[in-house]
């Protein structure tokens, strides 16, 4: 597959370099003192551990035997006791000493590591939320919501068991192995060669099992998103699925992606199903080897081209070494396999904080109006009762010669764009003017709108909010101003209050602010014809609706959006298809309380039943990305033109559409889904050759 073929995932987590050593640089130096307890921690415990063995084999020696004197390495012969006795119970307490010492300090490292690993995954984890919600929207367009799910969640908590498990591991690993050569190679280090002989074996078979299995790893990474998404897709979407008696097909879905999980898995378990009996079969034949050789040793003498003593406690140690020596070198498999998976899941983390934020602040970017806030809160928090400025923001709005295409890989590759979908739109609002937008499915009216906003910047020409390019002005206060109603309401699982206060989070600090923000609450659920349905409802304002709340209506989904943008109170209203997914009834409470929300706010109303924009100052009708009529309703009317057949038709007062809107439109949708085919033709060729 060609680069720009490849989404941004794919390419930037590419092009991420030494992917764990960059994650010790960014994440791990600020909780390196906590890394460095650990070892320490680590290193004692596991030197402490080797006590045993050695102090054993000294003591059957000049105890039990009274083959050899009473020596400890490091220790100076003059601080050893020289009766029997003496030196029977020291080696008691160095024995039971070891062993708390090994309890002890096995403790302080658990505790350090786990600080050093959650710390470190806690930064990661809420770093990359944060990176994923700076993205633009060009991003969530493409992106599967199953694959960020499981970058967050999925590949963090497999970093998480890489520092806190195999990163130790590692260590307690190197200083056995370093360890335990050495005091082999102090007691006899003839047999020691023998015991060491796997050692070199071992690190060549390391070599190939890494080598082979990284890239399976990076597969199964791939695909878990892909699990995640069908799995997410099916909860989400449940009602449907059962409305739409599909169950078998997203039973189907979820097979299909866990069952290559499965295959995926099960390549790398095959490969660990060699490593790891195969090291364990090295370190077994390292034991084998020395308890034979050690004890044909002791019957007969030095065997072969050996000639040093080797005594009975010497020959205890070398076997309880080597057998201490067998557990860590068989635990290297899982270390590699939480290497790997820990490599390949760094990589996608990288890879998504290294997609540029495209749509952000500029450096001398201004406050829209002088007076928004930049504290998180919302211009209504400035509001009082005696000032209606909006915080300055006067809501004059202009659109200049303005073309947009979505960028079909702008995330890769700025300057890759699909087809216009507007062009050479330009109009003007006047503070307090209704602008309507009308047209046929496809047209571009939301996508229009949505650049007013920001969560796309124009391809040409220039969007302004009272002379300020939206480009100018920071992101913060441009969307403070402007609050938005969307056909699909989004409510989150908390409370009624807590979601018409979404947005708007100030702190209550005592009762009386408490008190004045839930009247503030209370009056905009009454605005937006709310206030009854909640009252009724058995915890009031305090009622938990569910998550995207399913415990409502879609009328009283849509009636808490309008009391939360009333609680905003925003200089320019945007109101997509509002009303469109209502009954009449509904409609009706709902058009009344938007009317009373837009009244004297610059307000954009986009809408299907064009019996809700008859007043509008001006409305524009768009066809194909551009505007192709303006005027008022009867203005339009009298053009004759689309409009006046759009409104024909919802009055009945002609049966259909003209042949030749039908004709375009139809034209339009075959043109698109050719393009769209014709594309994703090349991009399988390219990957085929």
């Amino acid at each position: 597959m060609a680069a720009d073929d490849r989404n941004a995932f794919e390419v930037y987590r590419d092009r991420v370099d030494r992917p764990l050593g960059r994650l010790f640089r960014e994440y791990g130096a600020s909780e390196a003192h906590w890394l460095v307890i650990g070892m320490v921690a680590n290193v004692v415990a596991r030197v402490a551990g080797l006590l045993p063995p050695v102090v054993l084999g000294v003591a059957i020696d000049a105890v039990f035997t009274g083959t050899g004197p009473y020596t400890l390495p490091i220790v100076p012969d003059a601080l050893l006791p020289t009766e029997e006795s003496a030196q029977f119970r020291l080696s008691v307490l160095l024995i039971f000493g070891s062993f708390i010492v090994t309890g002890v300090f096995t403790y302080i490292y658990g505790i350090a590591a786990n600080n050093f690993a959650h710390r470190v995954m806690h930064a990661v984890r809420t770093d990359s939320f944060d990176q994923m919600q700076r993205l633009d929207m060009t991003f969530f367009d493409d992106k599967q919501t199953g694959e960020v799910m499981s970058v967050l969640n999925n590949d963090a908590s497999n970093l998480e068991v890489f520092l806190d498990n195999a990163l130790q591991n590692s260590a307690r690993l190197g200083v056995m192995v370093v360890g335990i050569a050495t005091v082999l190679v102090y007691y006899n280090y003839e047999l020691a060669v023998v015991t060491l002989a796997a050692i070199p074996l071992m690190f060549l078979f390391t070599l190939w099992f890494m080598r082979a299995v990284e890239p399976r790893y990076v597969a199964q990474r791939s695909v878990v998103g892909d699990l995640n998404t069908a799995l997410e897709n099916a909860l989400s979407g449940v009602e449907l699925v059962k409305t739409s008696n599909t169950e078998a097909h997203e039973s189907e879905r979820v097979e299909d992606a866990s069952f290559s999980y499965f295959k995926r898995t099960m390549s790398i378990l095959r490969l660990n199903y060699v490593y790891r009996p195969g090291m364990e079969l090295l370190a077994g034949l390292a034991f084998a080897a020395t308890f034979a050789v050690g004890g044909f040793w002791l019957a007969n003498g030095p065997p072969g081209p050996f000639s040093t003593e080797l005594t009975v406690g010497t020959f205890v140690t070398f076997v309880l070494l080597t057998q201490q020596f067998v557990a860590p070198l068989a635990e290297v498999s899982n270390i590699i396999d939480q290497y790997e998976n820990a490599k390949a899941s760094c990589e996608r983390v990288f890879g998504l904080r290294d997609i540029p934020v495209r749509i952000e602040d500029d450096d001398d970017a201004v406050e829209l109006g002088g007076g928004t806030r930049s504290d998180g809160g919302s211009q209504g928090d400035r509001k009082t009762d005696e000032t209606a400025d909006h915080g300055g923001v006067r809501g004059a709005v202009e659109y200049d010669d303005v073309s947009f295409a979505y960028p079909e890989n702008a995330l890769v590759d700025p300057e890759d764009a699909d087809e216009e979908v507007l062009r050479g739109v330009s109009f003007t609002a006047d503070p307090g003017d209704t602008v309507a937008l009308v047209g046929p499915t496809g047209a571009g009216k939301s996508t229009l709108l949505k650049l007013l906003l920001r969560l796309y910047d124009v391809t040409d020409g220039a969007v302004s909010v009272d002379g300020h390019d939206v480009r100018d002005v920071t992101v913060e206060s441009l969307r403070s101003a402007v609050g938005y109603v969307a056909q699909d309401t989004t409510l989150f699982d908390g409370t009624i209050a807590e979601n018409i206060r979404y947005g708007r989070f100030t702190r209550i600090d005592d009762e009386d602010e408490g008190e004045e923000i839930r009247e503030r609450v209370i009056e905009a659920a009454k605005a937006a014809e709310a206030h009854e349905f909640i009252s009724s409802l058995p915890n009031g304002y305090e009622t938990r609706i569910g998550e995207r709340g399913v415990k409502l209506s879609g009328g009283q989904r849509q009636r808490l959006a309008i009391a939360r943008v009333v609680l905003q109170d925003p200089t320019i209203l945007i109101l997509d298809e509002a009303t469109s997914a209502v009954d009449t009834e509904t409609e009706m409470l709902i058009q009344r309380s938007l009317d009373r929300l837009a009244a004297d706010r610059t307000t954009f109303v986009i809408a299907h039943r064009l019996s809700t924009v008859t007043d509008a100052d001006t409305a524009l009708v768009l066809e194909d990305g551009e505007v192709v009529e303006r005027g008022t309703h009867d203005e339009l009317l009298a053009a004759d033109g689309l409009y006046a057949k759009l409104w024909g038709v919802q009055a009945g007062e002609i049966d259909e559409l003209p042949e030749e809107f039908v004709e375009r439109a139809r034209e339009r949708h075959v043109d698109r889904a050719v393009e769209r085919a014709t594309a994703e033709s090349e991009v399988e060729s390219e990957t085929l050759e």
